[in-house]
């Protein structure tokens, strides 16, 4: 009779542990029920790009970070971006965003789209919008500069001659001598006063037209300090030694700057080669004690935007009869060309 009751109390633990593996199951197959039928969304996601805008113009070299927007109720699994049809990156955090750096890229139209992938592998496809690039730049009033790179920073190839800032605002051009040295405030003047000096060199601006907050240079671009004269120079082997000396300094980074031949530097242009692609002419300068012009063909006189005392501003002086780099300040009153370099 013992043996009998026992025999009873192992079968009915033992049914106990088999109802309850049975319940287990069931819960769990409820849940992945449940879980499967709340993962059926077939719905793609929603994609769209705000940022560049359809038909925008780019110049070559430019990185633009191309943003987009993806929502889905599943949420999103990650984005891919896409540049005439080929796959270029992958994000997977908001914001979605991808560097596109176009410095190798040919200038022309380019067509941008995007595709998003939700938890359920859904796929959404964004519009498409075509962007330009372009190997020049465009000023205020209209004139056109090329851009050369060197080392990592990209420069303009030409001297400005814009007569407006960024903001529209008229620079008032000032073409008696005196009048030059006494001002305090923005202009700009041709070699001579010469439109045929202007339109080859370009313009001679002053410190005040330099540095005034309305911008001289064109949108995405800036005076260069200082330090970005440096870097240009180290870029064409100068030490760092070198680069923070001042006077003439270097051996040929100088030659490497100067445009070749005699077209626009006196005679005899030493070891000029412009390797660099900088292309600088012998454009003169004006004095801001007198207000006169010299030095045509000489000497090429280029403003920073860092200040050297309350009276100068350090500057970059390219010569005719040597390969070297002058850094020297330079009154604020003085008229100097002026070569940009992008933000």
């Amino acid at each position: 009779m013992i043996e009998k009751k026992l025999q009873l109390h192992i079968g009915g633990q033992s049914m106990k542990k088999f109802i309850i593996l049975v319940v287990l199951i069931c819960v769990s197959f409820f849940m992945f029920s449940c879980s499967k039928s709340t993962d059926t969304d077939t719905t793609a996601p929603t994609v769209n790009i705000t940022f560049p805008a359809n038909n925008q113009q780019f110049t070559q070299g430019a990185v633009i970070t191309i943003t987009v927007t993806a929502t889905d109720a599943g949420g999103i699994k990650e984005v891919k971006f896409y540049i005439d049809g080929t796959q270029i990156g992958t994000d997977d955090t908001t914001p979605y965003e991808y560097e596109w750096d176009t410095g190798a890229i040919k200038d022309t139209t380019h067509s941008i789209y995007a595709k998003a992938w939700d938890n359920n592998d859904n796929v959404g496809t964004s519009s498409t919008i075509n962007i330009t690039l372009t190997n020049t730049v465009t000023d205020y009033d209209g004139n056109v500069y090329h851009i050369v790179k060197i080392g990592d920073q990209e420069w303009l190839l030409e001297n400005l001659k814009v007569t407006h800032f960024r903001n529209g605002d008229a620079i008032p051009q000032e073409t008696d001598n005196a009048t030059w040295a006494d001002l305090t405030t923005a202009a700009y003047c041709m070699y001579d006063n010469s439109t045929t000096y202007g339109q080859a060199y370009g313009y001679l601006y002053n410190w005040y037209a330099v540095s005034d907050t309305r911008g001289l240079a064109p949108e995405g671009w800036h005076i260069p300090s200082d330090e970005e004269w440096k870097e240009l120079e180290m870029a064409l082997g100068m030490s760092q030694a070198e680069a923070d000396a001042v006077g003439w300094r270097g051996t040929d980074q100088g030659g490497q700057l100067k445009e070749a031949g005699t077209t626009h530097w006196a005679n005899p242009n030493t070891a000029a080669t412009n390797t660099s692609g900088f292309t600088a002419l012998g454009g003169g300068r004006r004095s801001g004690s007198t207000g006169y012009f010299t030095s045509i063909g000489n000497y090429a006189f280029f403003w920073t935007s860092t200040e050297y005392d309350a009276d100068n501003t350090w500057t970059r002086w390219l010569a005719h009869d040597t390969s070297q780099i002058d850094r020297t300040g330079y009154p604020l009153k003085g008229g100097y060309t002026v070569r940009c370099v992008r933000d």
